[in-house]
């Protein structure tokens, strides 16, 4: 596993619409979506984080997270790497991805390996676009692709997260850049962002054993068993 770090910044691409986020009009999404992320690293005090984000994005602080950015090849940071990551399976407590699928990128690759190198009872979290805000027209002609929250827990589903419950919470500014809140009320639906998470389910344990199979095992015979024995040799 490589040594965890923010690393360095990615090769700039002047064509990716994923450069939105640098504009004022994305920043104001990010800044929120900083403190929503620290609310998750909150939660997962033990294992290291990974933060997979977008150039213009500031991954969350602390020393025990490594933070990888889209870059035109693949990811940059501690490491420069595409996919399959190399990284440790079940090695992190939180994964974190702040918009790296808005430029239409197919999700599928990349949750997999999330769903792969996040410990059971981690918590993956999943910041994009919302389609249904008003703040779209802010991005309109940029290339940026908006997919809504059904698309993303069927997604997760086909990655490998299952049945596994997924939360959801609207993040940044309705239309005013400098306004951004988060929430989960019926006016919340309209914000600019919303982030999907989930707490991957722990492995099941092994269930108790039968009765019947234990005595078996332990050598232990039923009463009943030593009576049949007995009356079948009075009748011989």
């Amino acid at each position: 596993m490589p040594a965890l770090s923010h690393g360095r910044q990615p090769d700039h691409d002047p064509d990716c619409p994923l450069n939105w986020f640098g504009e004022v009009v994305g920043q104001g999404l990010l800044e929120v979506e900083a403190a929503a992320m620290a609310r998750v690293l909150a939660a997962s005090p033990t294992l290291p984080w990974a933060w997979f984000g977008v150039a213009a994005a500031s991954p969350p602080g602390g020393r025990r997270g490594l933070a990888l950015r889209r870059s035109p090849k693949g990811f940059d940071g501690a490491v420069r790497c595409r996919l399959p990551l190399p990284l440790a399976s079940e090695a992190f407590g939180a994964v974190l991805l702040q918009h790296v699928f808005d430029d239409g990128a197919d999700p599928q690759p990349l949750l997999s390996e999330c769903a792969r190198i996040l410990a059971p009872g981690g918590r993956l979290w999943l910041a994009t676009l919302n389609p249904w805000s008003p703040y779209r027209l802010r991005w309109a002609g940029s290339g940026l692709r908006a997919r809504d929250a059904g698309h993303w827990q069927a997604m997760l589903r086909a990655s490998g997260f299952g049945a596994d419950a997924v939360s959801l919470q609207w993040l940044g500014p309705r239309w005013r850049v400098a306004h951004g809140e988060a929430g989960v009320g019926a006016a919340d639906v309209v914000r600019a962002g919303v982030a999907l998470t989930l707490t991957k389910r722990v492995h099941a344990a092994i269930g108790p054993m039968r009765v019947q199979q234990l005595r078996w095992q332990t050598g232990l015979v039923p009463r009943d068993v030593h009576r049949g024995s007995a009356r079948g040799a009075q009748r011989r």
